[in-house]
C-alpha cells in the first residue's frame, strides 16, 4: 500500500523548527558553524563532552534551571539542576582520580536508569576516562565478553547486580581494579568501595585537564555476525554530531521538556538520553520503571513533556494497549515524537497523528556512526515507512561495492547504504579489531550493512540486513554469541541462531540446536535449554525459541547457513544452494 505523505504540523502553541529550509541548511552547513555554537574548555584547552553538556549551562543563566528530573519506581523523585549536576559530576571526577584511575581508562556503569548513572558517565568524561554502558539486563557471559574486551579498570553498579554479575567474574577480569557500589555505604575487601562515601570525601572543584577533539570518550559495544561484539571507540569531538542532531533531529528549543525512553546502557541511551537534551540546556526526564502503556501517558502529562524519542517496539506495544490516550490525557504540549531502533511501519506514523497528535519521525544511524544519520525531520514532509532524508553535514548513498570499489546507485535500485566519511561522531575504530575497522570502508563511504533504497525524492527506505545481525526490540544481537552459550551446554551440538519476523518486536531470536546423541528432543529440555541460555546472556539477548533439527544445513567448509535455516522457516525461496554441503 502507498501511503499519503504526511505535513508535519507545528501546533500545539509550537515554535518554529530550528530548520526551517532544509535544502539552504543543507548547502551553507559547515561543521566549523556548529562548533562555533559550543564554547569549548576555557582558556582553549580543547573540547570536552562534560564541559558542553554541564559546566558551561552551570556557569550561566541556567544553572538553576532543572537538568534531570528522575521518577523512581516506587514514586521517589529527585530534581537536579545543572549547578548541581556540576557539583556531583566534579566528585566523581575527583572519586575516580583519587583511585589511581588514568586517562584513557574504561570506566564501565552497570546500573538500570537511577541518577548515579548519569553522573558516573558524565563525571567519567570530565576525568578524561572513556564511558563503556552495560545494560543491566546482560547476563554473566555478556558483561565478562564486554568489559573483557574492554579491559574495564573500573565498574559502577549495584550490590545485587555486583553479586549476580561481575563478582563471579573477578578473577577472569585482569584489568578490573575498582567496584563502585552506589546503594551502600559500607566498602568492602577487594576494592570494592561505597560510591555515596566516596562521594561524600570528594571535592566538589574539579578542574577538566586539556581535552583534544579526538581523545578517546565512550565506547559502545555493538554485536557481530561472527567472533565476539564489537567495540566501537567514539571521541569527544562526536559532540558536534550530538548537539547538531538534537537542534535539527529532535529540534529542541531552551523550554523543552524531553523523554528518551532508551535504556542508558544502549548508545541511544547515552547519545540522547544523556548528552544531547543537556548540550541544548533543557530537562532530561528520566523513569527507572519498565514499560507501562499508563505509567507513560501518565509522565508525559505530568512532566509536560514537549519532544519524546522512543522506540518502535514500544510505540506497537501502545497500539496494542488500545484507547485514544491524546482523549484521556493532556498530551496538548507534545510537539514532536520520534522513533529509533528498527523500521517503523506506516501504520504506527499514522497511529500516533490519530493517537498522541504529532505524527511519528522515524529516523536511521547506528552505534558505529554516534548519533542520527538520516531522519524524518520536523521541516520536512512524513513518508511513511521511510528512514527519511540525511541530516545537513551527511551525505548518504545507495552503492555497490567491491573490495575497492562503491559503484552509487540510481534512485530505486536497491544496494547497501553508504555514508560519506568524516562527520564528527564516525567511530574511530572497533577495539583491538584494526582489520576490521578497515573493511567497513571503500573509496571514502562507510558501508553500512543495511540494504536500502533512496526514491526519487531522496527519501531513503529500509530493506533488510546484509549480514545475519538480528534487530529485536531495538536491540543488536549476534547470533554467534547466542550460538557460543546455547553450545556451551551439554546436550547441544550445533546451533544456529536467526530472527524470525514478529510483529511486536521486530524481529524474534529463534534457535535451532541439533542435540549430541545421548539427549532426545522434549518440551522439558527445550525449556531447560531456555532458561540456561537466559541464564547466561540475559533476556534481551537469549533465545525466545528453540526448535530441535537433526542436521543443520552447513557450507561444504563447515559454516551453518542461517539464511537458509531462516528461508525455510518461513518458506521462503532458498536462494543459491551450490555451497551446501550435501549439493552436487
Amino acid at each position: 500500500m502507498d501511503w499519503t505523505p504526511i505535513r508535519t504540523q507545528h501546533g500545539n502553541g509550537a515554535v518554529e523548527p530550528n530548520l526551517r529550509d532544509y535544502d539552504a541548511v543543507r548547502s551553507a552547513f559547515s561543521w566549523a558553524s556548529i562548533r562555533d555554537e559550543l564554547a569549548g574548555l576555557p582558556e582553549g584547552r580543547g573540547l570536552n563532552i562534560a564541559y558542553e553538556a554541564v559546566d558551561r549551562h552551570a556557569a550561566s543563566d541556567r544553572a538553576d534551571y532543572v537538568a534531570l528530573r528522575w521518577r523512581g519506581n516506587d514514586g521517589e523523585t529527585l530534581a537536579l539542576t545543572y549547578c548541581d549536576l556540576k557539583v556531583r559530576t566534579n566528585r566523581f571526577a575527583n572519586v575516580l582520580r583519587g583511585l589511581g584511575i588514568d586517562e584513557g581508562e574504561t570506566v564501565c556503569s552497570l546500573l538500570g536508569r537511577m541518577p548515579s548513572l548519569y553522573v558516573a558517565a558524565l563525571g567519567t568524561l570530565k576525568a578524561k576516562g572513556v564511558y563503556c554502558p552495560l545494560f543491566a539486563a546482560f547476563g554473566p557471559e555478556p558483561v565478562y565478553q564486554r568489559m573483557s574486551r574492554g579491559e574495564a579498570a573500573a565498574v559502577v553498579t549495584t550490590e545485587r547486580l555486583y553479586e549476580k554479575r561481575v563478582a563471579p567474574l573477578r578473577d577472569r577480569l585482569s584489568h578490573l581494579r575498582h567496584v563502585l557500589l552506589v546503594d551502600t555505604d559500607a566498602p568492602r575487601d577487594g576494592n570494592v568501595w561505597s560510591l555515596p562515601r566516596q562521594m561524600e570525601q570528594a571535592s566538589t572543584d574539579f578542574v577538566i585537564p586539556p581535552t583534544d577533539p579526538e581523545d578517546h570518550a565512550l565506547l559502545h559495544f555493538t554485536s557481530g555476525t561472527t567472533g565476539m561484539p564489537k567495540g566501537a571507540l567514539h571521541v569527544h569531538e562526536a559532540v558536534l554530531m550530538h548537539y547538531m542532531t538534537g537542534k535539527y533531529a529532535l529540534d529542541l528549543h531552551p523550554d523543552d521538556t524531553f523523554w528518551c525512553t532508551a535504556d542508558p546502557g544502549w548508545v541511544t541511551g547515552t547519545s540522547y538520553g544523556i548528552i544531547a537534551p543537556l548540550l541544548h540546556g533543557v530537562t532530561n526526564v528520566v523513569d527507572a520503571a519498565d514499560f507501562d502503556a499508563e505509567r507513560w501517558y501518565r509522565i508525559l502529562e505530568s512532566e509536560q513533556v514537549t519532544v519524546w524519542y522512543t522506540a518502535p517496539t514500544a510505540i506497537r506495544m501502545l497500539m496494542r494497549v488500545g484507547g485514544t490516550p491524546k482523549e484521556t490525557y493532556d498530551l496538548s504540549r507534545l510537539r514532536l515524537v520520534c522513533s529509533v531502533g528498527e523500521p517503523l511501519n506506516p501504520e504506527a506514523v499514522v497511529w500516533g497523528q490519530k493517537n498522541l497528535g504529532p505524527p511519528i519521525h522515524d529516523n536511521w544511524w547506528q552505534t558505529e556512526t554516534g548519533g542520527i544519520m538520516i531522519a524524518n525531520l520536523p521541516a520536512l514532509d512524513i513518508h511513511p515507512g521511510s528512514m527519511g532524508r540525511p541530516l545537513p553535514g551527511v551525505e548518504a548513498e545507495i552503492v555497490k561495492s567491491t573490495d575497492d570499489h562503491a559503484e552509487v546507485l540510481s534512485p530505486g535500485e536497491e544496494g547497501e547504504l553508504a555514508l560519506r566519511t568524516g562527520w564528527p561522531s564516525m567511530f574511530r575504530g572497533y577495539l583491538h579489531e584494526e582489520e576490521r575497522y578497515q573493511k567497513c570502508f571503500v573509496d571514502d563511504w562507510y558501508l553500512t550493512g543495511d540494504l536500502a533504497r533512496k526514491d526519487e525524492d531522496g527519501y531513503f527506505w529500509f530493506v533488510g540486513r546484509a549480514d545475519d545481525i538480528i534487530k529485536t526490540s531495538g536491540h543488536m544481537v549476534s547470533p554467534f554469541e547466542v550460538e557460543s552459550a546455547l553450545m556451551e551446554h551439554d546436550a547441544v551440538a550445533e546451533a544456529g541462531v536467526v530472527g524470525i519476523p514478529d510483529e511486536m518486536s521486530g524481529e524474534l531470536v529463534k534457535a535451532f540446536v541439533a542435540l549430541n546423541p545421548e539427549y532426545t528432543p522434549s518440551d522439558e529440555l527445550r525449556r531447560t535449554l531456555l532458561g540456561f541460555a537466559r541464564t547466561k546472556l540475559g533476556a534481551a539477548v537469549a533465545p525466545k525459541a528453540i526448535a530441535f533439527k537433526d542436521d543443520l544445513p552447513k557450507t561444504k567448509s563447515g559454516k551453518i547457513m542461517r539464511r537458509l535455516l531462516r528461508a525455510r522457516e518461513l518458506g521462503e525461496p532458498e536462494g543459491d544452494l551450490s555451497t551446501l554441503e550435501t549439493a552436487s
